[in-house]
């Protein structure tokens, strides 16, 4: 059976690439074909070849199935900045018809398990009049919310969970990422998220370093996935 997912975060630097990872590793395990995208990224180095992002180059690797990083990250602009300020800067109009397009030939690849991985939290513009969540919206995406758990997390989990449904979406699962391993009252944190979020917890990942995609895939659980 094919799957494909929306992978948001409840706010930046939450570790969505690295649970991306782990996922496609988890799905790897299980014997399932894999391909995943970054549609937009800022923050990315020079190369020889090109600009060239961190996290899309991580999703390649995680990727069984390959693809030119062209495929994987159509748009990428160099200053590590909000997506569409990034992009009125070099000029480049982002829209979610064009932007569709290229992700649904990512998933044209019928790939047994694909994530398209966002940018930031779910309301992250795209341009004057379209945010990176209205992407998720045209491809029709159940979504998997990344939780960053520390101060404040669940706020962040509940609002973009609230969104989330809004935009008529399937919340398909929560994966709790330990960013802060100090949190205060860790465990009522946790409890409080499963009793509210409306999906499952497809896994609890700790504070893990390095956290590789293999280290991260022993934390989830796919099965809760429908």
């Amino acid at each position: 059976m094919s799957q494909a997912y929306f992978i948001a975060g409840t706010d930046t630097d939450v570790g969505k690439t690295t649970i991306a990872t782990g996922l496609l590793r988890a799905a790897h395990n299980l014997g399932r074909s894999t391909l995943a995208a970054k549609p937009v990224a800022s923050g990315c180095t020079v190369s020889p070849k090109g600009l060239r992002n961190s996290d899309a180059l991580a999703l390649i690797d995680e990727s069984s199935i390959k693809l030119p990083y062209e495929q994987v990250n159509p748009f990428a602009f160099e200053p590590a900045i909000a997506p569409h300020v990034a992009a009125r800067e070099a000029g480049v109009a982002l829209s979610v018809p064009t932007l569709r397009d290229a992700m649904q030939q990512i998933l044209a690849h019928g790939a047994d398990f694909t994530l398209i991985e966002g940018a930031g939290g779910w309301r992250v513009p795209l341009s004057d009049h379209a945010n990176l969540s209205d992407l998720a919206v045209a491809l029709k995406l159940p979504v998997i919310l990344v939780v960053g758990v520390r101060l404040g997390c669940i706020n962040h989990a509940l609002l973009s969970a609230e969104a989330i449904a809004r935009d008529g979406l399937q919340l398909a699962g929560w994966v709790a990422n330990i960013v802060d391993p100090r949190t205060s009252r860790l465990e009522e944190n946790l409890a409080s998220l499963a009793e509210r979020l409306p999906a499952p917890c497809l896994g609890r990942v700790p504070w893990l370093k390095p956290a590789g995609a293999e280290a991260v895939a022993g934390h989830l659980d796919l099965d809760l996935l429908e």
